[in-house]
């Protein structure tokens, strides 16, 4: 059993692209930064699902509160749960709010008495697993992850930009320049807590110096990058 206080944990699951991830909360303040992805939590035999965030979502627990959490990647989950990303863009919502309430109880039931309900969640989402994959999320995350602009990505998809832009918010909440700038942002970060020095990373993501950097980060997430990697 989890104890009180235990740290965040996470390990990949059978889902292409997917994290499954445990916390026993301290009672103390969290930081959730954008990532362009949405979540499937299990806390305390409830089952909510977080939308994709344009900015960090500051949450609290009371102490001794578990979680465990699938997160899908970006574009995966509205197909997965039936809802477009957009309608639940910054907010943290009842599964039984989306679907029926007999039916998100009837999960949440299955979860809570499992083992380990991290792997029960994961269960879950392979049995609503469609191996048809989102094309096209997957150009438009390819794409914006090669750096190509949105007019040449909209062309290369066969779509136009506003067609694009509206495709986008129901596959990952919100329009390609602002995938583009989370996405960028968790690059920049991984490299900034592998050791590398600020000005370089900020040099090797694309920002336009330090200053670029450390304004966008806290754009973002509410506070400069020093404080994240502290």
């Amino acid at each position: 059993m989890s104890q009180i206080g235990e740290p965040y944990r996470e390990r990949r699951a059978r889902l292409p692209g997917a994290v499954l991830w445990t916390r026993t909360t301290d009672g103390s303040a969290y930081r959730v930064l954008p990532d362009g992805c949405m979540d499937l939590l299990w806390i305390e035999g409830e089952l909510v699902v977080a939308g994709p965030d344009t900015r960090a979502y500051i949450g609290a627990s009371e102490p001794g509160t578990r979680h465990a959490a699938i997160r899908f990647a970006p574009g995966t989950a509205p197909g997965l749960l039936g809802v477009p990303a957009r309608e639940i863009l910054d907010i943290r919502v009842p599964l039984a709010e989306l679907w029926s309430a007999s039916r998100a109880r009837r999960l949440a039931d299955r979860v809570s008495t499992a083992a380990d309900p991290a792997l029960a969640l994961e269960e879950v989402a392979v049995s609503l697993f469609d191996e048809s994959p989102d094309r096209l999320a997957e150009q438009v995350l390819n794409g914006v992850r090669q750096g190509v602009h949105v007019p040449a990505l909209a062309d290369s998809i066969g779509l136009s930009e506003r067609q694009l832009h509206r495709r986008c918010l129901d596959a990952f909440g919100y329009g390609p320049k602002m995938l583009a700038r989370v996405l960028r942002m968790n690059a920049a970060l991984d490299r900034a807590r592998a050791g590398l020095a600020l000005a370089e990373v900020a040099i090797q993501t694309g920002y336009s110096d330090q200053a670029h950097f450390t304004r966008e980060i806290k754009a973002l997430t509410g506070v400069p990058p020093r404080v994240l990697l502290a």
